[in-house]
């Protein structure tokens, strides 16, 4: 008579999560935006100073970056951090606007106006001056 044996599994490990000392500072988080802000203030910049009309298809290119760029810095903070969330807002309306016809229409509005002043609000409570 075969012999059972018994086998005992562990349950499966959640996916991991970043540790406390894995966790970007909300200063460390405004940084990191501060710099995408300023990396697509130079792309419009450039863009208008070419002499030619900045196409749709560049402004949803430099808003889709933008939306990449603070979605990626959101996800290395503290789940309860006011700047995750900030950053997550703006990710948010900087995507519906990328994803507009005519995307830098798009970004003129309310909500996202908001998103901004949230997030520059947030940044500045972390000792981080940027202006969306």
């Amino acid at each position: 008579m075969p012999s059972a044996t018994a086998t005992t599994t562990s349950p499966t490990p959640a996916p991991p999560t970043a540790d406390a000392a894995d966790v970007v500072s909300d200063k460390q988080l405004c940084e990191s935006a501060k710099q995408a802000s300023d990396k697509m203030r130079e792309d419009l910049v450039a863009a208008v100073s070419s002499g030619s009309e900045p196409s749709p298809a560049l402004f949803q290119k430099i808003l889709s970056g933008l939306q990449n760029e603070v979605t990626r810095v959101a996800a290395t903070g503290a789940s309860d951090s006011k700047v995750v969330a900030a950053l997550e807002e703006f990710g948010a309306e900087a995507g519906k606007a990328a994803n507009a016809t005519d995307p830098a229409t798009a970004a003129d509005n309310p909500a996202f106006e908001k998103a901004g002043a949230s997030l520059s609000k947030a940044c500045k409570s972390a000792g981080v001056t940027v202006t969306f």
